[in-house]
């Protein structure tokens, strides 16, 4: 990363997020990918997009871009991770046990797949979450083998985006920042739910203001 000045430690989250958008094209903050990087793709299964059991609004609109850094990804030979929910049918999260969502990412059904549109490739290393009933799995790293599997590729930094913003992908990374891994929070490949209004805000807000680094595509070099 090109080291500029930056008066971003003093400023407020949104503050901080809006000052790193506005130089992403003047050439601050460019971004060499290297070794020790890996992609983080979370939860782009076809329940969470159109004609999805729990649709995110406008969910679909971050595989394009998705693609664009597994490309990058690809072309420097760095490892990619794609988490996802795989339900049992009896989840503790569905409505019918209680839960507050629709039942969704049941393991083995269609809408557990991962979307057609994601070019995913055939290295790409699966994670699971959300497979025992009692647990939600809104972090990836509820499973150990999340980490086990990310250390074993020498992974250092994380470049993470997916859906949903307010959920899976804000625990996600407030997991890796608690595991000492810095963060990249693709901001131009995330959506939110918003059950209330600017949940997926507030959630950018915090994993900025926790450390995460806000990007987008262009700022990769």
């Amino acid at each position: 990363m090109v080291a500029m000045l930056n008066p971003t430690g003093l400023l407020k989250p949104w503050q901080r997020l809006r000052w790193f958008m506005s130089n992403a094209h003047s050439g601050y903050e460019k971004i060499t990918l290297a070794e020790g990087d890996a992609l983080v793709i979370v939860d782009l299964q076809n329940d969470f997009l159109p004609g999805g059991r729990l649709a995110v609004p406008d969910g679909e609109q971050v595989i394009p871009v998705l693609n664009g850094y597994i490309e990058r990804f690809i072309n420097q030979g760095l490892p990619i991770f794609a988490t996802r929910d795989w339900h049992p049918k009896n989840h503790s999260s569905f409505i019918e046990q209680g839960g507050p969502w629709p039942e969704h990412c049941v393991a083995g059904t269609r809408g557990a797949e991962f979307s057609a549109e994601l070019h995913l490739p055939a290295s790409v290393r699966i994670i699971s979450a959300g497979s025992e009933v009692e647990r939600d799995g809104y972090s990836a790293f509820e499973t150990p083998l999340c980490k086990q599997q990310l250390d074993s590729a020498g992974a250092r930094r994380l470049f993470i985006g997916g859906l949903a913003t307010d959920y899976c992908v804000l625990n996600t990374v407030r997991d890796a920042l608690a595991f000492d891994y810095e963060v990249f929070l693709l901001t131009d490949a995330v959506r939110a739910i918003n059950v209330q209004p600017r949940d997926g805000q507030k959630a950018i807000d915090e994993m900025v203001q926790k450390g995460a680094k806000p990007i987008t595509l262009s700022m990769i070099l």
